[in-house]
């Protein structure tokens, strides 16, 4: 074993007292202020076991009380093989000094940490330290292994602190310490940790023993509030990538002014553009506009937040970031005007059946490893073909995407369920100026409504039994119709889209209405458009679905999806981090729900969101996209209304019934999101109340928890701080209240956001269905006479061009593949009980009843999804409702619940 920090070893098979000066204990005292730290050394002779006190520098010893017990234990840290997933490069000086080091067992540092302080002094009691040395490796795994005589005194093991002697960082899966009467303990880990070299603070693990702040053992105290503070950092400088700092800064660092100004954006969070908070980086201003953050070549998210090995290597990891800069301006070389769209629909079909030819040259090997899914060589020629898998959607029914039903349907089992509202006072009116944009009253008269639903009831009837429902994006859009149609081919309407419910149970479109309001010297302009059965209406009426499915895309990406499942759960991210220790309850509870969402949250500042990136070239918005984002947050987003129940009532698709399942009566009975989410909801909210109420036995304890009142302080005041003031936070007083709140973030990172991202290619990769862009006006709206000719002797190349354009189209696809992909490593909801839930019997339970309640809930789904008289999701070519299944196999299976917003 080692003498602390000095470099000199003393072997405990040689050790006796006799060897030790008589005077030693006079004379090697360690002084005040040292780091001190004890080490057991075992004596072959009969008299007694020694412990020795060494100083932090030198080898100062003294001669401490005898010990008359004590337990050999074994501590085995296990490290994955990650170093190709790391900071530095695994072949070099680095490998070669690290190679050196575990020849001499120096690898790495150990430190035992007592949980109670001693009895005595009333102080902590010293640690035991020794080196382990690297004693094994098993596929991607590699041990290293020390040895301890622990006194029967030391109590309790409450940490282990580990020091990394590497040059290169480490990744720890778990601690395990054998030897102990009562059995071996197994510590969660999971974690990178630094080489001391780049940060010579110490890495701490506390045992698996959950502890509310003021139940925390003396002897961790100090330990516990010392980590936070390192967590949370001081507000200053620029992060490191090795650095673990949790801290908020506003979204200013989307545009790219430096470079062009074109790209300048405006900075997202605060009172002109009211934002969620997302991860401090640090880094320095732009020269043109001082209040924006320089591009980065790596961007910075604290480093358990980085994606696993696994993520890493698979086309997951930085696929996206690697399209943008790699595929993208490969394809754009090829392509002949960037601007041409689809000339016929066979051409669109060719992308899944015969694929575009790249071009044959070095720089396209490197796609094989990023989109393999996509990816086909032509043996023959050497070339490479990226080609496109069919989808589902389509390979059941080509047709599908033509019809009304499958437009109305996909309102409650697509990708965007969660936009449709029922109508409950008429006419439709707005709550924008009028003097601006135009008259507030809908142009969707009673009579066109009526003539519509003849047969089954009036207007008056049809609300009053909850029979009509609106997509409205009319106020949302109609803002931007005039800076959107200032773009490059684009345009953009306000848009409302009605539907009745039929006696079958499912919906029917009966009108859309699309508003442009004045611009300049155009007048206000709005058209309804209803279903015809003569050819030129036949026609308008898909142009105008066109738009509305750009809309709903639009909104769908956006809000439904990044906003609230990636930003807006990013501050919880940061809060839990900084305010909960990792030996809090709550912190073990969410931190499976909060995992890698920080890392493909900054991808996408760097290749999604940012200024001229995916989101900007590909969808209406255009280059107002994020701040179109900021405008939903501003006026949709409620933190009580991301719970499930809420909101479905807030849309009016539910009402409160205790007598019903889940306390709900659905409106509109067959909606599978809201059924299936129901039962999942449920399933986290049980498990969330067994868990809590374990841990706080009193209402009090809520109240008196420092680190959780803390928590939801700065998740309010901070993380959301534009919104602190709003008046439908929860309190948080009581256990009931604690529930509600982590239920609803647990809810929103894992089963909302499988709910709103597994389905996008399936839905989305046939884009006629799901167009994410609408390039050319109606032809109704002032066209000139060459268009019109156009529209009527062509009506079909009309709408392929109001389609996205070939590269528009294939950047959309590619993304929307690698988003609907699970990562072979995916944690799913209930799949793994944590280390630390393992010798807790109670919380073992019951997690093991949520695993078997989410299994039940896969055959609940399976029978529903069999069962033809729900015809929203089962029938002839309809793709059956699996977003919400909770466990799926890796790829894109269209199925699957993963713990966390993790691509």
């Amino acid at each position: 074993m080692m003498l602390s920090k000095g470099n000199n070893f003393l072997k405990s098979h040689s050790l006796t007292t006799q060897t030790l000066p008589p005077n030693l204990h006079n004379h090697f005292r360690s002084g005040k202020g040292n780091v001190s730290s004890p080490i057991p050394i075992p004596c072959r002779s009969k008299q007694r076991n020694l412990r020795l006190r060494c100083a932090s520098t030198g080898v100062k010893a003294s001669l401490l009380t005898p010990v008359e017990k004590s337990t050999s234990v074994k501590v085995v840290v296990t490290v994955l093989d990650a170093t190709e997933g790391g900071l530095l490069s695994h072949i070099g000086i680095n490998q070669g000094l690290d190679g050196l080091t575990d020849l001499l067992g120096r690898s790495l540092l150990v430190e035992l940490v007592a949980a109670e302080l001693d009895a005595k002094t009333g102080e902590e009691k010293l640690r035991l330290q020794s080196y382990a040395r690297k004693s094994g490796d098993n596929e991607n795994e590699i041990y290293y292994e020390s040895s301890f005589e622990i006194p029967d005194d030391f109590g309790e093991i409450g940490a282990v602190i580990l020091e990394n002697e590497h040059r290169q960082e480490m990744f720890v899966k778990n601690i395990s310490l054998d030897g102990f009467p009562s059995g071996s303990i197994n510590i969660y880990c999971d974690s990178w940790i630094h080489s001391k070299y780049d940060d010579p603070e110490k890495r701490v693990f506390f045992s698996n023993t959950s502890y509310l702040p003021s139940q925390t053992p003396g002897g961790l105290t100090r330990l516990r509030e010392k980590e936070l503070v390192a967590l949370r950092g001081d507000g200053e400088g620029e992060r490191k990538i090795s650095d673990r700092i949790y801290d908020y800064d506003v979204y200013n660092d989307l545009g790219d002014p430096d470079n062009d100004e074109d790209l300048a954006r405006p900075v997202l969070g605060g009172p002109d553009h009211p934002y969620p908070r997302r991860c401090r980086t640090g880094r320095p201003r732009t020269k043109k506009d001082p209040l924006s953050e320089s591009k980065p070549s790596a961007m910075y998210v604290p480093r358990d937040e980085a994606f696993s090995k696994v993520k890493q290597e698979t086309f997951q990891g930085k696929a996206i970031y690697s399209v943008v800069n790699g595929l993208v301006p490969l394809l754009k070389s090829v392509a002949v005007d960037p601007d041409q769209g689809f000339p016929y629909f066979s051409a669109i079909d060719g992308l899944f059946n015969e694929g575009v030819l790249l071009p044959d040259i070095p720089t396209t090997g490197f796609l094989d490893n990023i989109i393999p899914r996509l990816i086909r060589a032509i043996t023959s020629t050497g070339n490479t073909i990226l080609r496109f898998e069919t989808p589902e959607f389509i390979d059941r029914d080509k047709l599908a995407w033509f019809r009304d039903t499958e437009f109305a349907r996909q309102t409650l089992a697509g990708i965007n369920p969660c936009a449709i509202q029922l109508v409950t006072e008429w006419p439709l009116k707005s709550k924008l100026d009028p003097d601006v944009y135009g008259p507030a009253e809908s142009e969707i008269s009673r009579e066109l409504v009526e003539q519509d639903i003849r047969g089954f009831c009036t207007l008056e009837e049809a609300i009053e039994q909850k029979k009509l429902f609106v997509l409205d994006y009319h106020d949302l859009l109609l803002p931007y119709v005039g800076r959107v149609r200032e773009l490059k081919e684009t345009t953009l309407y306000g848009s409302r889209t009605l539907f009745f419910l039929m006696p079958s149970g499912t919906l029917r479109p009966i009108a859309i209405e699309l508003t442009r309001p004045k611009i300049g010297d155009k007048p206000h302009w709005n058209k309804v458009f209803v279903p015809s059965w003569e050819p030129t209406g036949v026609w308008l009426w898909r142009l105008a679905k066109s738009h509305v499915l750009a809309h709903d895309s639009g909104y769908h990406q956006l809000i439904g999806h990044w906003l609230r499942t990636h930003c807006c759960v990013e501050p919880y991210i940061i809060a839990t981090h900084r305010q909960l220790s990792a030996m809090h309850p709550i912190y073990r509870l969410l931190h499976p729900h909060l995992r890698y969402t920080m890392e493909i949250n900054a991808l996408a500042r760097q290749a999604l969101i940012n200024a001229d990136g995916i989101i900007e070239t590909s969808f209406s918005p255009g280059k107002y996209s994020m701040e179109l984002s900021s405008v939903a947050y501003d006026l949709l987003w409620q933190f009580d209304l991301q719970a499930l129940p809420a909101e479905l009532i807030s849309r009016g698709m539910a009402v409160e019934d205790p007598s019903a399942p889940h306390g709900l009566k659905l409106v509109i009975e067959d909606y599978p999101y809201a059924n299936d989410g129901l039962l999942i909801w449920d399933a986290i909210k049980q498990w969330v109340t067994d868990y809590v109420r374990h841990y706080y036995l009193e209402p009090s304890l809520i109240q008196s928890d420092s680190e959780l009142q803390a928590w939801w302080t700065e998740i309010r005041m901070v993380g959301h701080g534009d919104k602190k003031d709003e008046p439908w936070w929860p309190d948080l007083k009581t256990p009931d209240d604690l529930i509600g709140i982590l239920t609803t973030i647990i809810w929103t990172a894992s089963a909302h956001h499988a709910a709103v991202n597994f389905g996008q290619f399936d839905y989305g990769a046939y884009f006629p269905n799901r167009p994410t862009i609408a390039r050319v006006a109606m032809p109704t709206e002032e066209p000139s006479l060459e268009e019109k000719k156009k529209f009527l002797e062509r009506p079909e190349a009309f709408l392929l061009q109001s389609f996205p354009t070939q590269l528009q189209a294939i950047k959309v696809m590619i993304v929307l593949d690698i988003l609907s992909n699970h990562s072979p490593d995916e944690e799913y909801i209930g799949g793994q009980l944590r280390l630390y839930w393992e010798d807790n019997k109670v919380i073992k339970a019951a997690f093991e009843r949520f695993q078997g309640k989410l299994m039940e809930i896969e055959g609940i789904i399976d029978a529903r999804n069999a069962d033809l008289s729900c015809k929203n999701r089962s029938g002839a070519g309809v793709v059956p409702y699996e977003l919400l299944k909770p466990f799926s196999g890796p790829g894109v299976t269209g199925k699957g619940v993963p713990n966390s917003t993790s691509i």
